[in-house]
Order: structure tokens, then sequence, then C-alpha cells
């Protein structure tokens, strides 16, 4: 998992060709104009989904995990905890093939992600966005699924 602010993007371009388009995805868009839903980059390669919900209590969070997508996660309006645990520490349930999805449950580590940082999630990298930091507060958030 990476953590960082937008303005530190083109540190992690050398990481991966799709990365980089999904970083310079970010860079350029004006998240207050952007419209929900899905944004194709690169067709299945790299697509971003705009996102806008309230933060969830704890208690209604789920750990998750990709096999076939990174996910990066950027905070565009607002500030959610998301949680982190590598794959291997926590119980797997079934993958679903078709949405990319793996539920799991477990324990793991939260951490504040505000409004202009982003989180990079490879697929051993279990984790559950969303989270309120102590009441649901709205949130934009831009997710770009990186084909791996």
């Amino acid at each position: 998992m990476i953590v960082d602010k937008l303005s530190h993007a083109s540190l992690y371009y050398p990481l991966s060709p799709r990365l980089e388009r999904a970083l310079r995805f970010l860079e350029v868009m004006d998240p207050d104009t952007a419209v929900e839903g899905r944004h194709d980059i690169a067709g299945e390669q790299v697509y971003a989904l705009v996102q806008e919900y309230a933060t969830k209590p704890m208690a209604s969070g789920a750990w998750e995990a990709h096999r076939r997508y990174m996910d990066v996660q950027y905070v565009a309006a607002g500030v959610e905890q998301i949680g982190y645990a590598h794959v291997d520490t926590l119980q797997a349930g079934e993958y679903d093939t078709e949405r990319d999805f793996l539920g799991l449950t477990g324990e793991g580590q939260f951490l504040r992600v505000p409004a202009g940082f982003f989180v990079i999630l490879a697929p051993h990298d279990a984790h559950m966005p969303g989270m309120a930091l102590d009441t649901p507060a709205p949130v934009k958030k831009v997710v770009v699924k990186v084909r791996v």
C-alpha cells in the first residue's frame, strides 16, 4: 500500500505505465465537475469510478481485495478512514470472478485519508474503504481501477 498527496503522483509513474495513466488522470481531472459513474481512461485496462457517499460506521465496514486490478483511491473532497491488512492475515471468503471481488474477515489497521491524498492498493492489499472518522460525513472519491 502506498499513501501520498496527489501533488507527489509523478514519483510513482515509473512503477507501471498503466499506473502512470491512472495518476495523470487524477492530476488533470476537476473533482468539482467530475460526474458520478464510470470514466474510461484506457478501456478495461484503466478506468475511473467517481463516487459520492456518506462514510459508514466501522460496524458497517467490510474487508475486500481484488485479483485482477489495483485500486488507486483518491479522496477529492471530505475525509475518510480506510482499513488495511495484508490478504494473508485475513480469512478469505468466496472470490467473485465477474466482479473481481474477494470478501475477507479479520482485523487490520486504519488510517485517515483527507482530501488531496491517494492510496494505491495492490492485489495483496486488503482494504476497508469509506469508514467514518467519528460520525458519517460526505465524501467524493475517485477510484481508478488499474489492470495488473
